[in-house]
């Protein structure tokens, strides 16, 4: 057996044994393995609960903790095990061996505001699959910000309708306040300008390809110094790769010693902030389109392995081209071209009204309240009691 399954399984036998102690209720158990910097999911969640329920204790679990054996199957075993509200950012496979007291409220918030490619058990092996469908069932609310992401959520995570709530994300709240986006691109020209000179001069278009499993250990970078060539000097490129290939692709993008034009900011603390100073985006199959859209800028899809992604990849829930709220390019030199025309203003190359109706479409509630509401279903069973 996997020396990861057997690390699940005694993960549940500690947190079993930790049953015995009674459940606080002012004690939050925060999963962060995806994004735990102050703009994703799990931090704006806290907050909002820190804000109703002010004598809330959290405790946090990251990426980083997964090498301290004692305080993982113990410590963290332990504070899961006792914990009255639990949030979760991604897959968490040793719940399928943790039943949770009935006085516990798990909330999987996900790291995504919707989904283009499939994922969970709509593309896991047999063996992971099994393992988050048990997990899964441990979740009382799984958050969503649409009727779409909604039936798709109910296959990928395989629960019950009547546990998913169309609450909205709380990283969109972000993107919907227009002062946090002004302060945010502020903050980022001050960090840029370590790097450069006078960088509010630039104008920025910010990469952020989805996660290919074949690519863990060495992650592709399809754009090269053709794509900033056709562009003009005042353009840099900001490249943000997913955090589970992030420190393989920082690790080679050093070797390759490029110019001041191409910054890695794979991990850079917010992806709002970047979000906030990008012109343009560029991506693919990833959810970030869904956030970015709310900001009503361009962006452009290049899907240079399209055919190989739909034949031997994920796949996708919907029609891939007729779905995004873009262009779809499958060059280097059509990306280029595309970029140029947009950067110089030309209308006719951004659909804002395509992008409108993918945002009526995607999201139920765009109110700014998310985070609130996502806070009111935590403490509800608590307050209850």
């Amino acid at each position: 057996m996997n020396i990861k399954f057997i690390a699940y399984r005694v993960f549940g036998l500690i947190f079993r044994l930790c049953r015995v102690f009674p459940v606080d209720g002012n004690k939050t158990f925060l999963i962060a393995t995806h994004d735990d910097g102050p703009e994703g999911n799990i931090a704006l969640a806290a907050s909002a609960i820190k804000r109703k329920a002010p004598g809330m204790r959290f405790v946090k679990y990251t990426r980083k903790d997964r090498m301290g054996l004692i305080s993982f199957f113990i410590v963290k075993a332990y504070h899961l095990a006792t914990s009255g509200i639990v949030l979760l950012d991604n897959e968490f496979l040793p719940m399928a061996y943790t039943p949770f007291s009935k006085k516990t409220t798990v909330i999987q918030l996900w790291h995504g505001t919707g989904t283009i490619k499939k994922f969970g058990l709509d593309a896991e092996n047999e063996k992971i699959a099994k393992l988050a469908k048990a997990g899964n069932q441990r979740i009382d609310h799984l958050i969503v910000g649409g009727e779409r992401t909604k039936r798709q959520y109910a296959s990928a995570f395989g629960i019950a309708p009547d546990h998913i709530r169309m609450t909205g994300l709380p990283r969109t709240d972000l993107l919907l306040d227009e002062e946090y986006i002004v302060r945010r691109k502020k903050a980022f020209l001050k960090w840029m300008g370590k790097k450069i000179k006078d960088p509010e001069k630039y104008r920025y278009i910010l990469y952020a390809p989805t996660f290919r499993d074949a690519e863990t250990s060495s992650p592709g970078l399809m754009i090269g110094s053709d794509f900033l060539d056709g562009l003009a000097d005042d353009v840099i490129l900001l490249l943000r790769f997913h955090p589970f290939v992030a420190d393989a692709f920082s690790a080679e993008f050093k070797k390759r010693g490029d110019s001041g034009r191409v910054v890695d900011v794979s991990h850079f603390n917010g992806v709002t902030t970047l979000m906030s100073a990008a012109d343009i985006l560029i991506t693919d199959y990833s959810s970030i389109t869904f956030e970015y859209a709310l900001l009503g800028r361009p962006m452009i899809f290049y899907a240079y392995d399209l055919d190989d992604f739909e034949a031997n990849g994920r796949d996708f829930y919907e029609p891939y081209e007729e779905f995004v709220p873009g262009p779809v390019v499958r060059t280097e030199g059509e990306l280029s071209e595309l970029a140029g025309r947009l950067l110089s203003g030309d209308e006719e190359a951004f659909d804002r009204d395509k992008t409108a109706l993918f945002i009526k479409d995607n999201y139920h509630k765009i109110d700014g309240h998310a985070s609130e509401r996502v806070a009111a279903l935590a403490l509800k069973k608590i307050r209850r009691e």
